[in-house]
């Protein structure tokens, strides 16, 4: 087996490779002297020729005392690889600093996600499911390691107790390091069940800790996919039929077999790439080729082709009920109803797909930074036709996915390229190659209304989406009831309000064949929040009512939801705010993946119609806290996330084609645009609930909401149209002549 650290030329090294030699003493002295700097051999095995102590899949101990964790799920940015390293440190009584991380093979037997029926990291779903398996295999192996430290004494286990992975007799003195006992413990039968912790005892579950994985990204040891290198590899780039479901024609490839550093062109169905000695060439290489395209039955759709179809669908096509209280359809009273558009969304994450492959006649070797790693697995056999026992996958650490490195049709290309050269080939997708071949979140068309009594409360309340099943394509077995996509309605059918009748449904409509699409950072709550939040909004000013006083008293019997929504009002200081003109503040408050928020923001929106996010407050309770520092982290991001979504991104079609290419247009927030962002976690003893997407499911409705509140202009499809909050042209001039010609050639009617 090739390693990802051979081929390294010192002569030239690469950014990376001064980064990891002029970051080593910032990260030594970032760890206070330590004398093993933490992820520096993350990505390697422990020694298999030393004996082993491995109790179960996640558990490996040598007999040098190297502790090492196999990550069930892999980081990503979400903090997992801290999460997961705490819980088992936690149990195993051992600091952070003694465990070494592995990324696990693909193996389903060992390390399914039972929330996801996969082995795979997504949802929301990692701490939530490792909160109990991660604690029992280090309590287990704890028990097991103390036992044999008794046997050799002969004395009770009782009497031992555990320090940083040195267990000592209390009577006699004695000490045994978890190393010098590693032989022995895999002697020793397992406990039926080790007894865990009492909360009380923790020492690290619920402190503030530093991020595992930080000093490896300083250092620039911690090896991405982008980042591995192996002997013999070449470089590859790759344009797919730009038109959903098109085909390649033909391609001429004589001018780019001309340029130096250009070794080959390959082609599949579908796409070509071209393979060089180095990126810059194959890039060039790329661009020289003459491509003849076969669009195929999209060659007209359009953008606005969608949105007619999804409302079409929405009005004619049979509904998936997915729940349904008392009757509202026999409700008389007022009725509000309103209309809801959300756009296709790209993932854009910073690290580009990219996929290291080397066929050989009898195996397949991958390198991969993926969220369903078996998923490669399977593709890699299906296309090379080798057994699955004959393919190898090395997950690596990933530069952001949001949900795109859940799909596996990039690594299923990447090796129908590999398979036609017989040496490594790393494929690297440019970013407009990402943003134009993603799996998109589906569009959706929303109609939702409600019948109010004399107080303005809904006595009704039907809300219809419509919209693409990503589900179905996933793991169509995983599909409920009557065909329904859970995913469609969560956050939409569970409402944190007591609404005496109530409909949620969904009207199926899939996109056209070869469109892909997928779950996108927040998944269905993203969407549906967005949707009743601000529908709530809606009722809130119908009646009259303060939006926090209307959402009060509809709440549920749940306590938790008045939990946040108290915290973050009395936070933000809500009923306190200014009364300035073009400055509002906005509320959202939902239950997503089994954590409670509340999100508050406050902005500014010029008479030109720019919108200024001033500041953010979020009250979340997730259950009982891990790392504050974490959820936190995860709360701030998800909100920049979501508001960059809210405000600028959109994939558009034309021709059956994507529009948009880079950050250039489709933008993300800045950083000289993000408010201060206060996040304030409710004490709970409750089991955890997910945090890394939350933060995004609460942006826009929060958002349009102070807009609203701003402008009363409200916001009901994405992303925001800023022509719609500019100011009358009287106030436009009235603003602009004291400060520009502009404004004085407005006033002298020069300027229409």
């Amino acid at each position: 087996m090739t390693s990802p650290h051979d081929d390294v030329d010192l002569e030239s090294p690469s950014r990376r490779e001064l980064l990891k030699r002029g970051g080593l003493v910032v990260a030594f002295m970032w760890l206070g002297g330590a004398s093993r700097i933490w992820g520096m051999n993350s990505s390697e095995p422990i020694d298999e020729s030393h004996p082993l102590f491995s109790p179960n899949a996640f558990v490996r101990i040598g007999s040098d005392g190297s502790v090492h964790l196999v990550m069930p799920n892999v980081e990503m940015g979400q903090g997992v690889y801290t999460a997961q390293a705490t819980l088992l440190a936690e149990e195993l009584d051992i600091g952070l600093d003694q465990i070494a991380v592995e990324h696990a093979p693909p193996n389903r037997k060992l390390y399914i996600n039972p929330l996801l029926g996969e082995q795979a990291t997504g949802g929301s779903t990692t701490v939530r499911y490792c909160w109990t398996s991660l604690r029992d295999a280090g309590a287990a192996a704890r028990d097991m390691l103390v036992n044999a430290a008794a046997q050799r004494w002969k004395v009770d286990a009782s009497q031992c107790t555990v320090t940083r992975g040195v267990v000592t007799h209390a009577p006699s003195g004695r000490t045994l390091r978890y190393g010098e006992l590693a032989e022995a413990a895999a002697k020793v039968t397992p406990p039926a069940k080790a007894p865990l912790k009492d909360p009380k005892d923790f020492q690290l579950i619920g402190k503030p800790l530093r991020r595992v994985d930080t000093p490896g990204k300083v250092d620039g040891s911690l090896l991405f996919g982008m980042d591995v290198r192996v002997p013999g590899m070449k470089i590859a780039t790759v344009r797919a039929c730009p038109t959903f479901g098109g085909r390649l024609a033909s391609v001429d490839d004589t001018r780019a077999l001309s340029i130096p550093g250009v070794v080959k062109v390959v082609k599949i169905d579908n796409a070509v790439a071209v393979i060089a000695e180095h990126f810059w060439a194959a890039k060039q290489g790329l661009e020289a080729l003459d491509i003849h395209w076969d669009p195929g039955v999209n060659a007209s759709f359009t953008t606005e082709q969608m949105f007619a179809d999804l409302a079409n669908a929405s009005e004619h096509g049979k509904p998936i009920v997915a729940k349904e209280v008392g009757h509202p359809d026999d409700v008389k009273g007022k009725v509000i109803s309103a209309t809801y558009q959300l756009p296709l969304l790209a993932h854009a994450p910073m690290e580009p797909i990219n996929t290291l492959v080397h066929v050989r006649p009898d195996s397949c070797e991958i390198w991969v930074g993926s969220q369903v790693v078996a998923r490669c697995a399977d593709v890699a056999a299906k296309v090379t036709g080798l057994p699955p026992e004959s393919i190898t996958v090395h997950n690596q650490y990933i530069g952001g996915a949001f949900g795109r490195r859940l799909f596996e049709e990039s690594v299923g290309q990447a090796v129908a390229f590999a398979k036609q050269v017989d040496y490594p080939v790393k494929i690297v997708w440019t970013r407009e190659e990402d943003i134009a071949q993603d799996c998109y979140r589906p569009a959706y068309y929303d109609r939702i209304s409600a019948t109010l009594d004399d107080n303005g409360k809904p006595l009704a309340w039907i809300d219809r989406t419509t919209g693409a099943s990503v589900l179905a394509s996933f793991a169509p077995v995983a599909m409920g009831k009557d065909g329904l996509d859970p995913d469609l309605v969560e956050c939409a059918a569970d409402l944190p309000y007591a609404i005496p009748n109530l409909r949620s449904e969904w009207v199926r409509h899939d996109f056209p064949v070869g469109m892909k699409v997928g779950w996108w950072r927040g998944v269905g709550p993203t969407h549906n929040v967005f949707v009743v939040e601000s529908f709530v909004d809606e009722l809130a000013h119908a009646a009259g009512k303060d939006p926090v006083a209307y959402r009060r008293e509809m709440l549920s019997d749940d306590p938790r939801f008045r939990g946040v929504l108290d915290l973050a009002t009395q936070k933000a200081g809500w009923g306190q705010g200014t009364s300035a003109a073009r400055q509002g503040r906005g509320i959202a408050l939902a239950a997503p993946f089994g954590s409670y928020l509340c999100v508050i923001v406050d902005v500014e929106v010029s008479p030109q119609g720019e919108i200024r996010l001033t500041r953010a407050v979020a009250a979340v309770d997730c259950g009982t806290v891990i790392n504050p520092n974490t959820v936190e982290a995860q709360i701030q991001g998800g909100l920049v996330f979501g508001w960059s979504a809210a405000l600028y991104s959109g994939i558009t079609l034309k021709q059956g084609a994507v529009e948009q290419r880079n950050f250039n247009d489709y933008r993300v927030l800045r950083l000289n645009q993000t408010p201060p962002i206060e996040v304030h976690i409710v004490p709970s003893k409750e089991q955890p609930g997910g945090i890394g997407e939350t933060g995004t499911v609460m942006a826009m409705p929060a958002l349009t909401n102070a807009i609203f509140a701003a402008t009363g202009v409200r916001i009901r499809q994405l992303p925001i149209d800023t022509s719609a909050l500019v100011q009358d042209k009287n106030a436009l001039k009235e603003v602009l002549s004291a400060t520009s010609p502009v404004g004085d050639a407005l006033e002298a009617g020069e300027l229409s």
